[in-house]
């Protein structure tokens, strides 16, 4: 039988043609074209393989002929032409897939990559309060960085980037290093980057961020942490009513507690009452300590005594079971009061303050100090009053660390009870007149 242009056309469709001059060679009919077709015997293992050489008429029966020689010189040269195909298929499948990739790698911007991980891990992980610090850096600090490719970040923009914020503020270098090197490793996990892309924050400059501690009125006073000794303790107690009711509350709560700020303001009625023995527990829920993110965490009981245990019954009275420390937002609803309104009350007073300088105010008889350094000072006071360390460091609402934080689940209600009680005792006497 032989290629003519008729017998190809009046070929029904799922049938074919060949032609005993050119072996291997054949038309194959469907329902709307004709498609040559080399048929043959792989070199390689033998199986029966077809590769398509085209469509008539648009390729004449000269040009197939052509091809089918080019095809049987190929497979008699060890050559199989199918895989050959199939092969270049690929590579140019393969060379358009990365072609795609490294444009969308191009677009992916150090900007992008922050914000991923911010939606993905860190609003959905975290404290509003701390996820928005995270966002806040990202928005301010990433530089020329932010619109650069992730995948093109080298360990020199890594470096100068971290290094120009190092300068002026190195706490905030150091917190932006580490949310970039989780960023990254998001990024890598979730498939963003390639596999090939280093994540330098992870590198440099690392323990090389020091602090050159926080300036008061120009000077600047290190990175040693604040005591009060129990001299200032007692001057300070004395000094407290001149502030604001709710500040020289908060205040006392620290003292008497050393509870943290933050678990302070947002105090609810609903979290005290009083237990078997008569003892008034404030039961702070796991979910408002610093140790929430910790599976093995609790929630922080904390007995009440002396002062703190007035502070809570009398605002309890006054509002019930809601904020203690309640305070209204603009848009009218009411919430708790911020940790930070108490630390501007207290700088407000500092001698050092030049907040308002027009209006007279009393000014602190104890300085350079924040509320916070208050709970280190409760804590050293239990030290000398000869307190176990776990104990203490479980009223204060620390996680024992290693194996024993672990296996140690022991609650130390009744050690809580003692040394806070005399804790009280011990503040108040500091507390009397001289």
């Amino acid at each position: 039988m032989t290629f003519d242009a008729r017998t190809i056309k009046l070929l029904p469709a799922g049938q074919h043609l060949t032609s005993p001059d050119f072996p291997g060679l054949r038309i194959e009919a469907s329902a709307q074209y004709r498609t040559w077709i080399y048929r043959y015997k792989s070199p390689i293992d033998g199986r029966m393989r077809q590769t398509k050489i085209g469509r008539w008429p648009a390729m004449s029966l000269h040009a197939a002929v052509a091809r089918w020689e080019e095809l049987r010189a190929t497979r008699e040269a060890g050559v199989d032409p199918a895989l050959e195909v199939k092969q270049a298929r690929e590579e140019k499948r393969q060379a358009h897939a990365e072609a795609k990739a490294a444009q969308i790698q191009a677009a992916y911007t150090v900007a992008d990559l922050c914000a991923d991980y911010y939606e993905g891990y860190v609003r959905l992980s975290r404290a509003k309060k701390g996820a928005d610090e995270v966002r806040r850096m990202f928005d301010t600090m990433l530089g020329p960085c932010g619109v650069m490719a992730a995948a093109e970040v080298t360990r020199s923009h890594a470096f100068d980037l971290i290094q120009h914020h190092a300068a002026t503020a190195p706490v905030q270098a150091k917190k932006l290093r580490s949310e970039l090197g989780a960023a990254w490793d998001y990024a890598s996990d979730a498939g963003r980057l390639p596999d090939t892309v280093p994540n330098w924050w992870r590198q440099i400059l690392r323990g090389k961020i020091k602090s050159k501690g926080k300036k008061i009125a120009g000077e600047r006073i290190g990175t040693a942490k604040r005591v009060l000794s129990p001299e200032e303790i007692g001057t300070l107690v004395r000094w407290l009513p001149n502030f604001t009711a709710l500040v020289e509350d908060v205040l006392t709560l620290y003292l008497w507690t050393g509870t943290r700020g933050a678990e302070i303001v947002a105090l609810e009625g609903r979290e005290v009452r009083q237990e078997t023995g008569g003892i008034w527990w404030w039961t702070i829920p796991k979910a408002k300590t610093k140790n929430a993110r910790h599976e093995n965490a609790t929630d922080l009981r904390v007995p009440l005594f002396g002062r703190a245990l007035n502070v809570v019954l009398r605002r309890k009275e006054r509002f019930g079971d809601g904020w203690l420390f309640p305070a209204k937002r603009r848009d009218g609803k009411v919430t708790h009061s911020e940790q930070k309104a108490v630390q501007v009350a207290v700088y407000y007073h500092q001698p050092y303050s030049t907040t308002r300088p027009e209006i007279e105010r009393a000014r602190l008889p104890v300085t350079h100090w924040a509320p916070h350094d208050l709970r280190r000072s409760a804590r050293t006071l239990l030290a000398a009053m000869g307190c176990p360390g776990d104990v203490a460091e479980s009223v204060l609402g620390h996680m024992i660390p290693g194996v024993a934080g672990v296996y140690n689940r022991h609650q130390y209600d009744e050690q809580r009870i003692e040394w806070l009680r005399q804790l009280s005792e011990r503040i108040e006497a500091l507390a009397q007149p001289m």
